[in-house]
């Protein structure tokens, strides 16, 4: 199923012409420009956020993140971020990059392994030299992005993006590749990925034990160990949180969701949705 999202971000451009290019970039949004946002977000493309000034509480993909300037925030495509508070004087700048300038970057940096640090790292501090390093690149390529009469303008911006990550950036996401990892991190992280690629057609934890070769009763005790959620627990905050943003983004009616998340029927799906929210799918929707 094709489902076509929406968002309440009042961006100085439509969304739908931002996901439509390749490279989307602006160099000052403010706290002003956000709306009182309670709903999760679901992200069609990968965004890099540059944070100049003043903090975020939020959760992305269910973990809670803490982001404070300056850092640097990364979101990958299909990824939901569900903001809890920002302070007033929270200003940023980002790029919304597609799959395909993605991919192209990946071919210029594939021998720089921060590069790939860095797609996987979420949030990342900087000091205050680094930032002004960061506030002068997001400069340059917005002056690129503006420049609508150049006709390299996509290459420019690649080159443009290359070129600062291998001079400047790589220091912030070395220290990634050397990060260590205990054995049950590990497996959480392998789990949780499992939990994202298959949570609407697979509830069973049987099947995750399977796919990692433990035993479910090891499996959801080092989750419940590393992470204070058991993995049925977090098995069923996927589901629901993909229900919410289903609910609040689409005009999908509620049959149309409970089968795109592979409930064997409406009625099971909004006593399940209940139990989890205390609302049925209606009441949640139009809350």
């Amino acid at each position: 199923m094709d489902v076509k999202l929406s968002y309440d971000v009042d961006l100085s451009e439509k969304v739908s012409h931002i996901l439509a290019a390749d490279v989307w970039v602006t160099h000052d949004f403010s706290a002003g420009m956000v709306p009182d946002i309670s709903d999760p977000i679901k992200f069609s493309a990968n965004v890099s956020i540059f944070v100049k000034e003043g903090d975020i509480s939020a959760e992305l993909d269910l973990h809670p993140l803490d982001i404070s300037a300056p850092c640097i925030v990364n979101i990958r495509r299909d990824q939901i971020l569900q903001i809890r508070g920002f302070s007033k004087d929270f200003r940023c700048s980002f790029m919304v990059i597609s799959k395909r300038f993605t991919n192209n970057l990946h071919l210029l940096l594939k021998d720089c392994h921060p590069f790939i640090s860095a797609s996987r790292s979420q949030v990342i501090s900087i000091d205050k030299r680094m930032a002004e390093s960061f506030n002068r690149f997001y400069s340059h390529i917005a002056e690129i992005f503006s420049n609508n009469e150049n006709p390299y303008g996509y290459q420019a911006m690649a080159l443009a993006v290359a070129s600062f990550f291998l001079e400047t950036a790589y220091r912030c996401f070395e220290y990634a590749i050397q990060k260590p990892s205990t054995t049950g991190s590990r497996l959480s992280d392998k789990f949780i990925e499992l939990v994202q690629q298959h949570f609407k057609k697979e509830r069973f934890l049987d099947f995750y034990a399977r796919e990692l070769k433990v035993t479910s009763k090891h499996l959801s005790r080092t989750l419940k160990k590393c992470t204070g959620f058991s993995a049925v627990e977090w098995i069923d905050r996927y589901v629901i949180l993909e229900a919410k943003v289903l609910l609040k983004s689409t005009n999908l009616n509620i049959q149309q969701i409970a089968d795109e998340l592979h409930f064997p029927s409406q009625s099971f799906f909004g006593k399940y949705f209940k139990k989890h929210v205390g609302l049925t799918p209606l009441e949640f929707r139009n809350f």
